[in-house]
């Protein structure tokens, strides 16, 4: 076989895939591995969210193909959200694109807009996609500092200005991945000031905007005023009704931008299965009530994450919303070496703050995605690992 494109060289291995191997072989070998690492809710959806998949799987006519822009019933779902939530108002059939999964949409709205050598803002530390779809479509990412005395928000006033010039694309992720940092009204109008002072286009993955505690309610980008000119907002039923499996996710915002996504999309996919699209429109539509129970166990998950890492001396923000809790590693120990003594020692898998760019190095990411007696255990672990190395 010949070699692969060029364009792959720069995307490397993939660290959950090789993550997952490595685990695999621990298990393999009786090791009994709490995986506190992947994003990946361990709750079920709502009981009347998987009835409508399951009545809609029935009906022979729903396993062809189905419309790229999803049915009528979702977007006018997804836009009964935008409204309930933050009292936007949505064209159904222009500024709302539905998506298998909002990750799909991160990657292919930048091969639609970013030719090669065009710069892409990207946070440092953030979700890995926006950087590398970036150097899929021969970008350059330039990356932003997020830094906790900043309260882990770019400054965008310290971008050279050739630098904005030359940019494309901003990318903005609040509630953060994976600082679990929070953003605020004034925050995003300069970011959308930002982007019309240098005709770029604002992107804000607005993936946990509904895993929220202690009355949190985070702004979405689109309520300030002049967003939809120059912005587009993803969001997803992955973090928000616990579907990540189901690959359901949206862009909405700028016309054109849409346009230039669903061009990528009609020659990249066909759709998605109908029952899920159902299914999708019956959890945005449907009872919220039970996002209200569920937020609250990831609270007291939360609760008992912080309470061991104050317990062994690891300096942790209390974060408002996410399914993370980003901790400092122990003193002279780096983040991937703090993760793999973990791995190794207590079969507690974590994800090293270095993975997500260079200024997440000394902080480790931990997702609250177990029962709470499996996240005692896994403390307690690492409770025992750190008594070994003072």
């Amino acid at each position: 076989m010949k070699p692969t494109a060029q364009r792959l060289t720069p995307l490397g291995d993939h660290f959950f895939a090789t993550l997952n191997h490595r685990i695999a072989a621990i298990k393999a070998a009786g090791g009994d591995v709490i995986r506190l690492d992947a994003g990946s809710p361990d709750l079920p959806p709502a009981a009347h969210i998987i009835e409508v998949l399951a009545r809609s799987a029935e009906c022979p006519e729903n396993h062809a193909y189905q419309p790229y822009n999803g049915t009528s019933e979702l977007r006018q779902a997804w836009a009964g959200m935008y409204s309930r939530l933050y009292d936007i108002n949505l064209d159904t059939e222009l500024e709302i694109l539905p998506l298998l999964g909002s990750k799909e949409g991160l990657f292919n709205l930048t091969q639609a807009l970013v030719d090669p050598g065009a710069v892409v803002l990207v946070p440092d530390p953030a979700y890995l996609t926006y950087a590398q779809a970036a150097l899929f479509a021969g970008g350059i990412p330039y990356y932003m500092p997020l830094l906790s005395q900043n309260d882990y928000l770019p400054d965008l006033k310290a971008i050279p200005v050739e630098v904005a010039q030359r940019a494309r694309l901003l990318w903005l992720n609040y509630p953060n991945n994976p600082t679990a940092a929070t953003a605020s009204r004034d925050f995003f109008a300069n970011a959308v000031e930002f982007a019309r002072q240098h005709d770029l286009l604002l992107c804000h993955d607005a993936a946990y905007a509904q895993v929220t505690f202690e009355d949190y309610h985070p702004p979405s980008l689109l309520e300030i005023p002049g967003a939809m000119e120059v912005g587009v907002e993803f969001n997803t039923l992955s973090k928000s009704h616990n579907m990540a499996g189901w690959r359901s996710g949206v862009a909405v915002g700028n016309r054109q931008a849409l346009a230039a996504l669903n061009k990528v999309k009609v020659h990249a996919d066909s759709g998605h299965f109908r029952p899920i699209l159902d299914a999708s429109a019956a959890a945005l539509a449907g009872d919220q009530d039970w996002l209200v129970g569920r937020n609250e166990i990831y609270r007291q998950r939360r609760e008992v994450v912080l309470a061991r890492l104050g317990e062994m001396g690891l300096q942790a923000r209390t974060p408002r919303a996410t399914l993370y809790v980003w901790f400092a590693a122990p003193p002279s120990w780096s983040s991937v070496a703090f993760a793999e003594l973990l791995l190794e020692k207590a079969c507690l898998s974590l994800v090293p703050g270095s993975i997500f760019g260079e200024h997440g190095e000394g902080y480790l990411r931990l997702s609250f995605t177990a029962p709470l007696e499996r996240l005692e255990e896994a403390m307690q672990r690492m409770a025992g690992v750190v008594r070994t190395i003072r």
